[in-house]
């Protein structure tokens, strides 16, 4: 199996069955943003206590890359530091998902980090 089918398999499996996709209960801290090219839309709810992450969810609909592009990144954020998290650069995401930055779809790839991002900052 090839590193591209890897990929997108994992990308697959994460669309099908997203993690963390849901409404948190006890959010302190929250942000949508949505991607007007292409009409994805995400909401992230996070629990943040002492400047961790406790807990992580996501809303959204879309195409394959940008859900499962945010439910990869929530199981990674969570129990981390902000401070961790706002050094995510936008290439170990394309990364994590096997994507060249050249990639038309790279605009879905990212709604999740920077709909992320907006909610750390709100």
């Amino acid at each position: 199996m090839t590193n591209s089918s890897l990929y997108k398999k994992n990308i697959l499996e994460h669309y099908k069955k997203p993690r963390n996709f849901s409404k948190l209960q006890n959010y302190n801290k929250k942000a949508s943003l949505s991607n007007i090219t292409c009409g994805d839309e995400m909401e992230v709810f996070l629990n943040i206590q002492e400047g961790i992450i406790k807990e992580v969810s996501f809303q959204g609909t879309g195409c394959a890359i940008s859900l499962a592009a945010m439910s990869m990144l929530s199981e990674r954020v969570k129990g981390k530091h902000i401070k961790e998290i706002s050094k995510i650069q936008d290439q170990e995401i394309l990364d994590m998902l096997g994507m060249e930055k050249e990639t038309p779809r790279i605009n879905c790839g990212l709604l999740g980090v920077q709909t992320l991002r907006k909610a750390i900052a709100s």
